[in-house]
C-alpha cells in the first residue's frame, strides 16, 4: 500500500516540478512566450507563481520566484514522503532532499527533452511548434558542442555528447552528495 502511494506521490510532484522548471528555463532561454508549450507552463504555474512573485522579486535574469517555487515543490514532496513513509521530521533531509530532488529533475528535465527534440528531428519538417520551442531551449547547449564537433555526413552528434556530459554530471553529483550524507 506504501508503494502505491509513494509512486502517486513522487509522480505527480515530480511531473509539476518539472512544468515549474521547464517555466524558469523557457523564462530564461527568452523562447517563444505565445508557442502553446509555453502557454500551457505558463497556466500550470500561474495559480502559485504569481502570489510568490508578489512577496520575491527577480534578481536580474532570474526568475528568483519561480526557482523558490521548484523547491517548495520538492520540499513538499519530501515533506510528505517523510511523514507517510518515516513518520518523523527531519529538517536537514527535508532541505537537503528539496535542493537534490530539484537538481535531479533539472537534469532529468534536459535529458528529456534533449531526447524528445532528437527524435522529432528525425520526422519533423521543422514547422512544428513543439519542435520550435524545443530548438530554443536545447541550442544555446548544442550550438558550441558543435562548433568543437560539426556534422559529419549529416549526424549531428552534439545531442549524444551533451547526454553523455549530462549523464557524466549525473553520476559525479550522485556520487559527491552520497559520500556527503
Amino acid at each position: 500500500m506504501n508503494n502505491a502511494f509513494y509512486f502517486l506521490l513522487d509522480t505527480v510532484f515530480n511531473l509539476f516540478l518539472m512544468v515549474v522548471l521547464l517555466r524558469i528555463w523557457l523564462q530564461a532561454s527568452r523562447a517563444d512566450f505565445y508557442n502553446p508549450l509555453s502557454q500551457f507552463v505558463v497556466k500550470a504555474t500561474n495559480p502559485l507563481l504569481i502570489p510568490l512573485r508578489r512577496m520575491i522579486p527577480s534578481i536580474g535574469k532570474l526568475d528568483t520566484a519561480a526557482v523558490v517555487l521548484a523547491l517548495l515543490v520538492s520540499a513538499g514532496k519530501m515533506l510528505l514522503i517523510q511523514l507517510l513513509l518515516v513518520g518523523q521530521l527531519d529538517i536537514i533531509a527535508l532541505v537537503s532532499g528539496a535542493v537534490l530532488t530539484t537538481i535531479k529533475e533539472a537534469c532529468s528535465l534536459l535529458f528529456w527533452v534533449l531526447i524528445i527534440r532528437a527524435i522529432l528531428s528525425w520526422f519533423s519538417q521543422g514547422r512544428n511548434p513543439m519542435e520550435l520551442v524545443l530548438v530554443q531551449l536545447t541550442e544555446p547547449l548544442l550550438a558550441p558542442v558543435r562548433k568543437v564537433i560539426p556534422p559529419m555526413g549529416g549526424l549531428d552528434l552534439s545531442v549524444l555528447i551533451v547526454l553523455v556530459a549530462l549523464q557524466f554530471l549525473q553520476i559525479l553529483l550522485q556520487s559527491f552528495f552520497v559520500g556527503m550524507f
